[in-house]
């Protein structure tokens, strides 16, 4: 028992160092985000209004943090969703795109 404790121990501290690693890598900015994060964020909305399918009933929400694009939402088809990230892949500024969009296939 007291070897699984010891197990138990090392795979937390593992996974607590992995977590805080990370941490450390997606804040590089600090708490406010890199600058240009809010403009990366408005010109990602400006070129989505540019495509009409993305509009209601799609829900689509951008926001930026340390450079990078994330997409949240649903839409209708597939390809709308690959519309949306195409569109943020090509915004100034942004890094990488994160793109968590749901679709939901109802028409």
């Amino acid at each position: 028992m007291n070897g699984a404790k010891h197990l138990g121990a090392l795979a937390f501290s593992l996974v607590l160092m992995g977590a805080l690693a990370g941490c450390a890598v997606y804040r590089k900015c600090g708490f406010q985000g890199c600058p240009g994060d809010a403009q990366i964020t408005a010109e990602v909305r400006a070129m989505l209004e540019q495509y009409p399918a993305l509009g209601p009933p799609n829900l689509l929400w951008v926001q930026t943090l340390d450079q990078v694009v994330y997409l949240t939402g649903q839409v209708n088809t597939e390809l709308e969703r690959q519309i949306a990230e195409s569109a943020a892949r090509a915004a100034p500024g942004a890094a990488r795109v994160v793109n968590t969009i749901a679709v939901s296939n109802v028409r």
